[in-house]
Formats: structure tokens, sequence, C-alpha cells
């Protein structure tokens, strides 16, 4: 089986399929169409089982082999709330939804992996379990659920994998532990005594107690964290009054936290609670505070990290350890069930303006980055022994 000629041969139908997921993105949650799409062509192939409706919209598709190992790859197909700006023949049609983050390709390139190894199934010495995944952008994510549902049965190990607009095409990242952070996210109402702009000594002013909150928060990170531990702390949204000549009554704000050890996420939403309570008492004011954790960190096995360079070794490519990122990812639910590990292919392109941010409105992905990470899934394979080497 010569891998990069496999890929190489999908490159038109990689691409086909990305455009048509791009074109009708879905929000998390809501992947009707999408869900379909997938479904239908894997029933296309031979050789491959299909199990509906895992965990919620999730597939799980399995190619079965030889008594060699069971390996699992992980594709997620949710779109975002975000209107998509490019003028290209592919442009999301569906008004304020776009697949910002390459999860379009994604889908695609798990989809070309079933169709190469439904027509080469009689040479697997093992097993591949392919995860179509809903749902990664929102909490609480698809990942868990499909895991409860039974989506990991059987499997020895399992890879997932991210376009990265920031790295160049072709290039493979990863890192062995930390890769990416867990992604908590706060809100916080205080309470205070509303009244006359011209008044303020019959008050307790939400607002100016919020400004006090926001302030004093930032010396967690600075002065409680250790300095060799990792931790953001950031406030994103503010809201207060109503117009310009009464004090508010209360004041809210909504931030995150992103950590990688449990220990710090602890200290730092311990912190908050502190903060809000010393102000209680000094302030007069009462506050909720809803804390909700994020996605565990990404922390790639030691083991599957190996894996991962040896796998673009084999195949051609250059490969470059990762430093830790602040951006969350619900494919640390896999890890902490079975080995393996995640891994990133650049896909920035200066030339194909393909280096907008994930998340961006001008985002877009060099398709044939695709084609990479297809060779990347097969030459795992290879070195989890499931495919012959050539």
């Amino acid at each position: 089986m010569n891998i990069s000629q496999l890929a190489s041969a999908e490159q038109s139908s990689l691409v086909e399929r990305r455009r048509y997921l791009h074109m009708h993105p879905e929000l998390s949650f809501h992947e009707t169409e999408t869900y379909q799409y997938i479904l239908s062509h894997l029933k296309s192939l031979r050789h491959v089982q299909v199990r509906e409706e895992v965990g919620g919209k999730g597939i799980v598709a399995k190619i079965s082999g030889g008594t060699g190992p069971t390996i699992a790859f992980r594709a997620d197909f949710d779109a975002l709330p975000i209107q998509d700006e490019k003028e290209v023949p592919y442009k999301s049609t569906v008004p304020g939804v776009m697949h910002a983050c390459g999860h379009d390709g994604h889908t695609s390139t798990l989809l070309s992996l079933a169709t190469i190894l439904s027509q080469h199934h009689d040479e697997l010495a093992g097993s591949v379990v392919l995860l179509f995944q809903f749902a990664e952008e929102i909490a609480p994510g698809g990942a868990a659920p499909m895991i409860s549902d039974g989506a990991l049965e059987g499997v020895d190990a399992v890879y997932g994998n991210h376009f990265w607009s920031q790295f160049e095409t072709h290039t493979i990242h990863s890192a062995k532990g930390p890769l990416m952070a867990s992604p908590d996210m706060f809100d916080v109402t205080i309470y205070g005594r509303g009244g006359h702009g011209a008044k303020p000594h019959m008050t307790i002013d939400a607002v100016v107690v919020m400004a006090e909150f926001i302030m004093n928060i930032q010396t967690i990170i600075a002065r409680n964290v250790n300095p060799i531990d990792a931790g953001v702390l950031t406030i994103g949204k503010v809201e207060a009054g109503n117009t310009f000549n009464v004090i508010s009554d209360r004041a809210t704000c909504s931030g995150t936290v992103r950590t990688f050890e449990p220990e710090v996420q602890k200290l730092i939403s311990t912190a908050l609670e502190n903060e809000l309570k010393g102000l209680a008492v000094s302030k007069g004011i009462t506050y909720d505070l809803n804390y909700v954790k994020g996605y565990p960190a990404v922390i790639n096995p030691e083991e599957g990290y190996e894996v991962i360079k040896r796998a673009a070794a084999r195949a051609g490519l250059d490969f470059a350890d990762a430093p830790p990122m602040m951006i969350g990812e619900d494919f640390s639910y896999y890890l902490l069930q079975k080995p393996g590990a995640f891994f990133l292919t650049g896909s920035g392109n200066k030339d194909k303006q393909t280096t907008a941010p994930h998340h961006h409105p001008m985002f877009d992905l060099d398709e044939d980055a695709m084609t990479t990470t297809l060779t990347m899934f097969l030459a795992i394979l290879e070195e989890e022994g499931v495919i012959n080497a050539q």
C-alpha cells in the first residue's frame, strides 16, 4: 500500500466534499444535514460497519481486518456562529454560520480515509475505527457522550488532528505532554443599590465595585500561580447600566480561565470566589458566581507522541514540537480513556490567503493540507501495524 499515492489520488474528492460542507455549515448540536451527508457516504462503502446516533448525533464506522490492533481516528463536523466574509465560490450559504475552524476539512479527510480502507480491506492486519463527532465547539461537547455510548469499545489507541492556519502547509506539529489547555468560563453578577447619579452617597455603585473586582483579579495569575505553571484569566464582557445619570444596581461580567493543571484551575476559581466574598464584606454588595469547567486539557502520552513523530518522518513531512496552547479541545476526553495523541497539520499559505486565525470571518483552509493529514493517518496505521509498509 503506497500511502502517498493513495492520499494524492483522493485530492479531488477531498476538495469536493470539503467545499460542500463549507457551503452548508451547521451549528453544534444542530448538525442534521451534515450527519446525513456523512452517513450516506459511509453506507455507500463496502466493508464499513456503521453505528448511528452514538451519544446523540455521533457516527462510529469500523473497518475490520486481521488480528492486529484496533486504531481509532476522530473528526469533528460542527460549525461556528460567524458570518463568512470570504469571496470564494464555496462561501457559506447559511447567514451567520461558517466553518471557521477547519472541521469541514477534518470530516472530508476522515471520509477519504474510510474510502481508502474500504478499498484495501483485505490488506488490513488490524482494524480501524472512525469517530465522526458532533458539537466540539460548545461544552459539554460531543466526545464525552460518544465515549459513554461505547465509541471506544475495543479500541487500542486513538489519534486526532486539527488543521492550523498559523503553521505552514504540510508541516506537522505535536507535543509530548501538555498541548491544549482546559478552557473554563465564568459569569459574575454584582448586586448593589441603585440611585440617582447626583446622590452616590445613597447608593452602592455596582459599576465601581465591578471595576474594583476586575482590577483586583489581575493579580491572581501574577501573584498566586506558580510562575512555572501556566494560566490565563481574561474578562471578555462587561455590562451595566442603561443611561448616563443613573447609578446601576447591578453589573455583570463574563470571562475565561485557561489552565493545564487541575490544582491551578482550582486555585483560580477559589481566588475569584474569595475576592467576591471580600467585596461583599467591604462594599456591602451581594453577588452570583457561575463557574463552569470546560474540557480537560489535551495531554499527549509520550508513546503516542513518538508515533506521530515517526509517522511524519515515514511520510517525509517536516515535524516540529508545538508549544502548549491555551485553546481548548474535547479530544482530551478520548486521551483520558485510551493511549494515542493529538497533532496539528499546518494549513497556512499566504499565496492562497489561508493564514487568517481560527474563528475569524476570513478563515479558509489550504486544501492541500487535507492530503497531508490523510497521508499522516495512513502512516500512523503503518506505525501501529494495521497496514503493511512499502
